[in-house]
């Protein structure tokens, strides 16, 4: 069984090392604080797109919901400070790696195209839990700061496979 803490790309894969290194520990890290700072430079804002998939594997449902980074950002701190509300009877951390799965990264040149699944339960204090059950499709490109976001499409359905 995988550690889902340990990067399962190898430091000589330099490349599948580094994105994993921003889109795993880095992300879940900043989420978790509500510290947009510690990833804003983990993007591409020049022509940043996000997608969301609300959830659905059709894609006429889908959305543009996010056309400029900031817009992206806004979410992310809004949807942060919620996940600060909660009380978590488990560890919040090890909760969100153990349900993030990033094994699969495409590389073409200086383009990436990334597969973040997420399939797991966080136990919350008042008995019930948070369900992580999505995946999400980045575009990243190289630039001579390394690897960066230039969109996604987020929210997509996932069967767990």
């Amino acid at each position: 069984m995988r550690d889902p803490m340990q990067n399962p790309f190898a430091p000589e894969d330099s490349a599948r090392h580094a994105i994993w290194e921003m889109l795993v520990p880095r992300d879940i890290d900043a989420f978790i604080g509500a510290d947009w700072g510690m990833i804003e430079g983990d993007f591409i804002s020049e022509n940043f797109i996000g997608m969301n998939g609300n959830f659905d594997p059709d894609p006429q449902n889908w959305g543009l919901s996010f056309g400029s980074l900031d817009a992206y950002r806004d979410e992310w701190l809004r949807q942060a400070a919620e996940g600060q509300k909660t009380d978590y009877a488990e560890d919040q951390r090890a909760g969100i790696f153990r349900a993030t799965k990033l094994e699969e990264i495409e590389i073409d040149g200086p383009v990436a195209l990334v597969r973040k699944k997420f399939d797991g339960t966080i136990k919350r204090a008042d008995g019930g839990e948070d369900r992580l059950l999505w995946q999400t499709l980045y575009t990243c490109r190289e630039t001579a700061d390394g690897w960066k976001i230039a969109g996604f499409v987020g929210y997509l359905p996932y069967g767990g496979h």
